[in-house]
């Protein structure tokens, strides 16, 4: 199994204030190239499948949409449709590519809606998305027009699925690598670094709040949106073996309690900036994922709880800086 995606990365690293990266990510490039990866070199082939079109306009602002129906032939449109639903489930979206409308589980783009107005400008910035998926608030970000969008997320599939939409825009400037935080060195480089929706994932939220710090350069922006429960400064729910039917839950803390953490860590200028019931026009199955969906993980009697009998999902965006 072999890619070539990331050469021009390591150019763009070399002359960057990330140059510092170069000491390990080739590295753990070579070694991961060297993994057997389950499915991915069934979709390897199918994303050399994938026909080269004529793009005729690219959106970012309003939406990530590359390319109309008239590009191209509608067995064509027919034929990209038939290669991209190979790539189920598609999780995190809405994509338009071709007139044709990867439906998401999630509506990212409302998440994103909520948010972007609170972040600092990303116009020439370096940016990083930490467990962002198959990148679609990249591509959002890239409307900003940034210096380089880079995303980690280490799973095979969302990699698939983010160079699936890259093939249709072949923008320099945004990269995915399929690494997790772990494999990060503290660069203290990056002016924007997001992470949405990872750190309810994590056995010790603190030390994942440390690497992002350290991540980040002095005065650059952290853009936190996690799952939230109400409560004071001290209130943390852990949850029990499964919450919303997700098994890698583990902590759910107060917007005011997450607020605390931040402080504590040396984090400056922090404020929550949204909380959001999670509905389920937001996220739901759809024929792009047919998997269960939240409708599934909610008391059916109680919209406000989860199955398990746990608050139903809230989510939070803070704002803070190095």
């Amino acid at each position: 199994m072999k890619v070539d995606w990331y050469q021009p990365l390591y150019q763009q690293l070399a002359t960057s204030p990330l140059s510092a990266w170069l000491e390990t990510l080739p590295a753990h490039m070579a070694e991961w190239q060297k993994k057997p990866h389950g499915e991915f070199t069934k979709w390897l082939k199918l994303l050399k499948k994938l026909p080269k079109t004529e793009v005729g306009q690219i959106e970012l602002s309003d939406q990530v949409s590359f390319g109309s129906k008239q590009d191209i032939d509608e067995y064509t449109q027919k034929f990209i449709e038939g290669l991209l639903q190979q790539f189920k489930p598609w999780r995190k979206g809405p994509f338009h590519i071709h007139d044709i409308h990867i439906d998401t589980e999630w509506r990212s783009d409302w998440k994103w809606d909520r948010l972007v107005s609170h972040i600092k400008p990303l116009e020439g910035k370096h940016v990083l998305d930490v467990g962002c998926g198959n990148g679609y608030h990249m591509w959002r970000m890239l409307a900003q027009n940034p210096e380089l969008v880079i995303g980690v997320d280490p799973t095979e599939l969302f990699l698939t699925q983010f160079q699936a939409i890259k093939h249709f825009n072949p923008d320099p400037r945004i990269h995915l690598v399929p690494l997790g935080i772990e494999d990060m060195p503290p660069l203290g480089a990056f002016d924007c670094v997001f992470s949405m929706g990872v750190m309810y994932h994590r056995k010790s939220p603190m030390d994942f709040l440390v690497q992002l710090k350290q991540l980040l350069a002095p005065g650059g922006q952290l853009v936190l949106e996690t799952l939230v429960v109400d409560g004071d400064k001290n209130t943390v729910l852990m949850a029990g073996e499964r919450y919303a039917q997700m098994r890698n839950v583990w902590f759910l803390p107060s917007t005011l309690a997450l607020e605390h953490w931040l402080d504590r860590l040396g984090f400056k200028n922090i404020s929550t900036v949204d909380v959001s019931k999670t509905t389920v026009e937001e996220q739901r199955s759809t024929q792009w994922m047919t998997n269960h969906s939240l409708k599934d993980f909610l008391d059916p009697d109680d919209p406000y709880k989860t199955i398990e009998g746990e608050p139903a999902p809230v989510r939070a965006v803070i704002i803070a800086e190095r």
